[in-house]
């Protein structure tokens, strides 16, 4: 009776808070909308508060082998030594964002497998405009970036927001590496990532994607990407993928659309899936953490341009947001080819 009661308190309360996150949001509403506002500015303060830890978290050195698994973003990771120390080498100021978790996430799991040495080769799918091509060219790295064709993406939100790369440069970073390594090194190809041509199996040490899976149409899609991009691995290549992590719920999500969310279960079959093929997962660490900022559930907008004023500071705590009336995080998959 205590469970049930409690279960439908959470449905009620999250419930309420996320019907609100799933409305179309303007400035002049979020200028008007008293709750919206209040929990936004609450997220800013907490945020400002918070910033103190990660300055002194000192990134310099090496970051330690910690073994890390397939896992969820948390605050924790956020405050430690590896997180920072890999937001220093891509030259991006620490902040309680999940996108510079996935970042630090996959450049911490490469850096563990030895993946991160001259001679390797890694490709990357869904590639947008992130600095990741650029920090592996600067390693000697080679790096085929890929993104979808552009005459299929337009129009549906990815080139307008920065997600979708049309070119090679949109990768470049001059502040991280010379423009002679990146032409040598970093590579540039359209790919579906739900056809994965034959033309890149078993070619590399790596594969990676951030954020890019769930974008694919359906569940179902997104989990037939990960085992088919374990073709483009050489036998003992590795797997790194993030995705969208619906970390409250059980059962109900969004299984189909332009962007879906996966559940706990979802992973656990997918770990079944690739074990039975060959390949090596591990554990899965579901835990998203209990810190403030992972009790903190970012609500749109989340562009800093439609916040109400100017001086409010440099956004809120974004590691876990509302998605359609569901609160998600990041989630890394780390996979070895068997």
């Amino acid at each position: 009776m205590i469970r049930s009661w409690a279960a439908s308190f959470r449905r009620w309360f999250l419930g309420d808070r996320l019907w609100l996150a799933s409305r179309p949001v303007s400035r002049e509403r979020m200028a008007s909308d008293p709750v919206r506002l209040s929990l936004k500015s609450f997220g800013i303060k907490l945020n400002e508060d918070l910033a103190p830890r990660l300055a002194a978290v000192d990134g310099s050195g090496e970051p330690a082998h910690l073994g890390l698994p397939s896992k969820a973003c948390t605050q924790q990771d956020v405050e430690s030594a590896w997180f920072a120390h890999w937001c220093r080498e891509l030259r991006i100021a620490p902040s309680y964002h999940r996108k510079l978790w996935e970042y630090a996430f996959l450049l911490q799991v490469l850096h563990e497998r030895g993946l991160l040495r001259e001679g390797r080769e890694g490709v990357g799918f869904g590639c947008g405009e992130e600095p990741i091509a650029s920090f592996l060219a600067a390693r000697g790295v080679a790096a085929t970036v890929t993104d979808l064709d552009p005459s299929v993406a337009k129009g549906r939100g990815w080139m307008e927001t920065g997600q979708h790369a049309s070119r090679r440069d949109l990768a470049f970073r001059p502040e991280i590496v010379s423009r002679e390594a990146f032409d040598r090194l970093v590579h540039y190809a359209h790919v579906d990532m739900n056809d994965i041509p034959s033309s890149l199996h078993g070619r590399f040490d790596f594969c990676w994607s951030l954020c890019a899976f769930e974008h694919l149409g359906s569940i179902e899609a997104g989990l037939r990407f990960v085992e088919r991009s374990m073709d483009t691995l050489r036998p003992g290549g590795l797997a790194v993928h993030t995705t969208e992590f619906n970390f409250l719920c059980q059962e109900e999500t969004i299984t189909t659309g332009p962007t879906v969310l996966f559940l706990a279960r979802h992973f656990a079959e997918l770990k079944e899936r690739l074990e039975r093929s060959g390949h090596h997962v591990g554990i899965l660490d579901l835990d998203v953490g209990n810190g403030l900022a992972d009790r903190y559930i970012d609500l749109p907008p989340y562009d800093r341009d439609a916040l109400p004023q100017a001086g409010w500071g440099s956004g809120p705590v974004h590691l876990k947001l509302s998605l359609e009336d569901f609160p998600t995080t990041s989630f890394g998959l780390v996979v070895q080819r068997g």
